[in-house]
């Protein structure tokens, strides 16, 4: 089967070692290749199956392993095992180390070896430089005590089952939640609400194979192939698109696992669900206290930080064809009105090939080029979307650090102007603290606009 045009995707947390695909290894395999899981990382429990998982990978290039000895088996892990994983950790093929952590569901082993075997292999990973692969469950208070204790904050929060106050308490630590089959079930409305709402930069997604099957396996064996069907339900839930997934989850693992390409060339045209959006420039006269661009260098899986600011050609190559989208949105790490021309320019080649233009801005650009200027967008923007991100002068000071004095007046007097010019107009707003959402609803009422309240860490 062809799997060029699938959406690809990384297991991060699969047992491929273990005696239920004993049977049916390589098949099992070639099928999770088939559906579009291009990379395994298989998850040694102990030191056996640690030793076997290695042996895996050297057998497929696409599959990583992980070494640890799982809190079940934690009263076996003596110096000699503890010294035995440290010999396995050298082999190319290991990118973690675990799964370890706790387990006070079943308490297989007494809860003070398990501390004790958690906090070595903590200590490991800090030694040799790889994250820590984490089992959680039942035993939050004292998982995260240790995770503090110990100091390493690179890792996952394997086949995460908490809320969203846990998930949020786990990212402030620098780990990534890794969502596995449950978030499918009918009874995960809290897991649910955690796989919408995590920042796309700390989410990463599993199998748990051969537990956990998502629905409609459940009850079955699980196997990687089977990852398609909970990604599908995450993306339906975060509202994009299937490949959009694959894209942020896969550059999360490759980041964090140190295993795969991962281009270093910032983007000009970047697609998310139906949308081709143009990052044209890193400039802006704001600097949100909100904004992506000083956390990250990617959106949705597309790195976007321009070393230099292209072309209008460039930008008409990277398009290609408009029409092949719902619409062509500027909207980049920067300002795009800033680079009125180039919009200008670039909109009247879109609208000419009869595609739809929409355009996202601070609100300033008659600040930035000393003139009203919207009246030159009339026939080639069908749509803006300008970010009001206040309610009034002080608070839209205090958190949009904008360069202009008195720019919040000038942002309402710049959307008066647009309403009357392009077709539909719209104000957002992130939903901040300290912001008064319903007035800011207001001023859009009174204004005569659009409105929409934006997810804080929710982009794209």
């Amino acid at each position: 089967m062809d799997n060029s045009s699938l959406a690809q995707f990384v297991d991060t947390h699969c047992h491929l070692e273990m005696g239920q695909f004993d049977q049916d290894r390589d098949e099992m395999i070639r099928r999770a290749v088939a559906a579009g899981i291009g990379t395994m990382i298989t998850v040694g429990s102990d030191l056996e199956g640690a030793a076997k998982a290695i042996g895996i990978t050297e057998q497929y290039e696409n599959i990583f392993s992980s070494v640890g000895v799982h809190p079940h088996e934690a009263s076996k892990c003596d110096e000699s095992v503890y010294q035995s994983l440290r010999s396995l950790v050298s082999h190319k093929k290991v990118v973690a180390i675990g799964e370890t952590g706790l387990d006070y569901h079943y308490d297989h082993s007494p809860r003070e070896i398990q501390k004790d075997v958690f906090r070595k292999h903590l200590q490991l990973a800090s030694d040799v430089n790889l994250p820590v692969i984490i089992h959680c469950r039942e035993a939050w208070d004292d998982t995260i005590d240790i995770l503090k204790e110990i100091g390493v904050s690179r890792g996952v929060m394997h086949c995460f089952s908490g809320d969203r106050k846990m998930a949020a308490e786990v990212i402030s630590l620098g780990y990534h939640l890794s969502i596995a089959g449950p978030v499918t079930f009918k009874k995960s409305a809290d897991l649910s609400e955690v796989a919408r709402l995590v920042p796309d930069e700390y989410l990463l997604l599993e199998t748990d194979a051969p537990y956990l099957s998502p629905e409609p396996y459940r009850g079955k064996r699980n196997e990687p192939a089977h990852l398609v069907h909970t990604a599908r339900h995450i993306a339906e839930l975060r509202t994009i698109r299937l490949e959009d997934l694959a894209r942020i989850t896969s550059l999360n693992a490759k980041r964090l696992f140190g295993i795969g390409r991962i281009s270093e060339k910032a983007e000009i045209a970047y697609k998310i669900r139906n949308s081709l959006y143009l990052n044209i420039t890193n400039r802006c006269t704001n600097a949100c206290t909100f904004c992506v661009k000083f956390q990250t260098d990617y959106v949705k899986g597309h790195k976007l930080r321009l070393d230099r600011e292209p072309s209008e050609a460039e930008v008409r190559e990277a398009i290609d064809d408009p029409t092949r989208y719902a619409e062509i949105v500027f909207c980049g790490y920067g300002e795009p009105l800033s680079r009125l021309d180039l919009v200008k320019g670039i909109s009247l080649w879109v609208k000419q090939q009869h595609g739809r233009v929409r355009v996202n801005t601070n609100g300033q650009a008659n600040l930035i080029h000393k003139r009203s200027i919207i009246g030159e967008l009339k026939g080639l923007v069908d749509s803006i979307s300008i970010s009001l991100d206040a309610h009034d002068e002080e608070t839209y000071t205090r958190i949009c650090r904008p360069v202009f004095p008195n720019a919040f007046h000038e942002v309402l007097q710049f959307i008066r102007e647009t309403k009357d010019v392009i077709p539909e107009v719209r104000i957002t707003v992130v939903a901040l603290e300290g912001v008064d959402i319903e007035k800011c609803r207001s001023i859009a009422g009174d204004l005569g606009v659009g409105f929409t309240v934006r997810t804080l860490d929710v982009v794209g």
